[in-house]
């Protein structure tokens, strides 16, 4: 204790050790700390939706295709001759004939059109037409027996609608390319005459088989993806 100039006895106050003056830094460490905490990282930014995972590609439509309508695609933009030019070279070749049969074969490197025409007899002229060219390449003469012969010719006699006119009602129905056409009995076992034709869509390459009655055209039956 001591006393002042105005005789009034004060107390001194005692210095702060060196104990109480840790205390004192520690808390305002602490204090610092606290404030301070995260303020040394930069905010993070916000990361938005998740990105979507793209879809795998969707499959390739020739990836899609059985054989069969592979071998369409691949075989029928080869021909530049279609079966009326074919079966015309057919017929011309064998006088006095009809035609009866015509399919497109081949690869599409040698793409050709195996065509059959009939004497009024029923002699069947086989032949091949190159697809590309229009010219016949082979020609031969079927040796069916009588019975056969007689069968034919009794068909052709009863056919009244043409190789062209089938195909034409065939396409009617179905915007394509005929790939086969054929005269025939009747599906149902009749001796009624009909031909079949086969038609081919780009869009699918699929191929519709038609019967198209050879006396009147209508169609009999229809067959769709007919392989």
């Amino acid at each position: 204790m001591e006393t002042n100039m105005s005789g009034v006895v004060t107390r001194c106050g005692r210095p702060a050790g060196p104990r109480a003056i840790g205390l004192v830094c520690a808390v305002a460490a602490a204090g610092a700390l606290l404030s301070g905490c995260g303020s040394d990282k930069a905010p993070q930014k916000d990361a938005g939706p998740p990105r979507a995972v793209p879809a795998s590609a969707p499959a390739s439509p020739s990836s899609s295709l059985n054989s069969d309508q592979a071998q369409r695609k691949a075989l029928i933009p080869k021909a530049k001759v279609g079966y009326q030019q074919a079966l015309k070279a057919a017929v011309a070749a064998v006088p006095s004939s009809k035609a009866i049969a015509a399919e497109l074969k081949g690869s599409p490197t040698s793409p050709y059109w195996s065509t059959s025409v009939a004497s009024s007899d029923g002699t069947v002229h086989d032949g091949r037409v190159d697809a590309i060219t229009g010219k016949l390449t082979q020609s031969r003469t079927e040796s069916d027996d009588s019975g056969d012969k007689q069968h034919l010719a009794a068909q052709l006699a009863k056919a009244k609608v043409t190789a062209q006119e089938a195909a034409e009602t065939a396409t009617e129905k179905t915007k394509g390319t005929v790939t086969t056409i054929e005269l025939g009995n009747a599906e149902n076992g009749s001796d009624a005459v009909a031909w079949t034709v086969g038609v081919v869509t780009p869009a699918d390459w699929n191929q519709t088989t038609y019967g198209i009655d050879a006396t009147n055209r209508k169609v009999l039956w229809t067959h769709p993806n007919n392989d």
